[in-house]
C-alpha cells in the first residue's frame, strides 16, 4: 500500500471558495469512483496561504499508474481541470509508503488501532 500526497498552492488572488467549490462540485465526484481510496483534503490556517493538500490511497504503483490513466480520459474530470488548472501556482507529489507501526498499513484503512485519529473520542470543552 502507498499514500500519495499533493500539495497545491493557489495563485495570489484567487478565491480558495472558488477552488474548492470546483473540485467538491466537479472534481472530486468524478475522482473518487476512479481513484478510490479517497484520505482526506486539507487547507492550511498558517504556513504558506492558499496551499491545500491531498491525500489517496492505492495498492501500489500499478494501481495508481492505471487509475490516474483512467481518471486522465474521463471528461468530467476534464472540465474540472478547465477551471482549476489556472487558479493552481505549483504542485508537488509526494508518494509515501507507511512504516510497519503506522495505523494505516492495509487497504482498505481500518481503525482498529488504539489511541490513533481512527479512534479517538474528543475531549469535551472546558
Amino acid at each position: 500500500m502507498l499514500v500519495e500526497q499533493r500539495t497545491y498552492v493557489l495563485h495570489t488572488g484567487v478565491k480558495l471558495a472558488d477552488y474548492l467549490d470546483a473540485y467538491e462540485n466537479i472534481g472530486l465526484p468524478a475522482q473518487r469512483p476512479i481513484l478510490g481510496g479517497f484520505l482526506g483534503y486539507f487547507v492550511t490556517e498558517f504556513g504558506t496561504q492558499n496551499e491545500l493538500t491531498h491525500l489517496w490511497a492505492y495498492a501500489d504503483l500499478e494501481d495508481r499508474r492505471r487509475r490516474r490513466a483512467t481518471l486522465a480520459g474521463d471528461e468530467q474530470w476534464q472540465s474540472c481541470l478547465e477551471i482549476i488548472r489556472p487558479m493552481i501556482m505549483t504542485m508537488r507529489n509526494k508518494i509515501m509508503y507507511p512504516t510497519s507501526f503506522s495505523p494505516i498499513r492495509t487497504l482498505p484503512v481500518t481503525g482498529g488501532d488504539a489511541d490513533t485519529a481512527f479512534t479517538m473520542t474528543p475531549h469535551p470543552a472546558p
